[in-house]
């Protein structure tokens, strides 16, 4: 499964518009004598469902042609949802701004406005409260200690 998908990725990235987009992750996985493939679609700023239906038809075009895979198989292309978590120094700079839930690999998780990312860690103003009163505090977590980072809805 790991060289379909590299080879999927590859297929994918070549069929971007421009670099303002990039390929988040391929999943790949049999499922019921069937391989389902999940191939998630982000964009500097952003991705729309007529984005993801051009990348899923060249790509199940490509796929045909190249006769990658000889069972069935389901497609999808889609932007990585708010469940799945960020997994790229780019995709950590297009969130500036934004509330991230980030779980360390010591099992403590930290909540905060993403402020900066640089190439080994970002920072996060972190809320807490002291004495009654909100105090909020800048904390830098290195991509080495993140287990996982998520960005939070705000309904606000």
């Amino acid at each position: 499964m790991k060289e379909l998908t590299d080879q999927i990725k590859t297929l994918a990235e070549s069929h971007l518009k421009d670099d303002s987009y990039f390929i988040v992750d391929v999943i790949s996985k049999g499922v019921s004598g069937k391989t389902k493939i999940l191939v998630l679609l982000d964009g500097d700023q952003g991705v729309t469902i007529d984005d993801c239906a051009e990348l899923s038809r060249n790509l199940a075009e490509d796929i045909e042609l190249e006769d990658l895979i000889d069972v069935a198989y389901v497609l999808e292309v889609s932007s990585p949802g708010l469940d799945h978590p960020l997994a790229s120094l780019r995709q950590f700079r297009k969130n500036v701004g934004r509330k991230l839930r980030v779980r360390l690999k010591s099992g403590s998780q930290i909540e905060g406005n993403l402020q900066v990312v640089n190439e080994a860690a970002i920072v996060l103003a972190a809320e807490s409260k002291e004495k009654k009163k909100k105090v909020v505090e800048e904390k830098e977590i290195s991509f080495a200690d993140i287990e996982k980072a998520n960005v939070l809805v705000s309904f606000k």
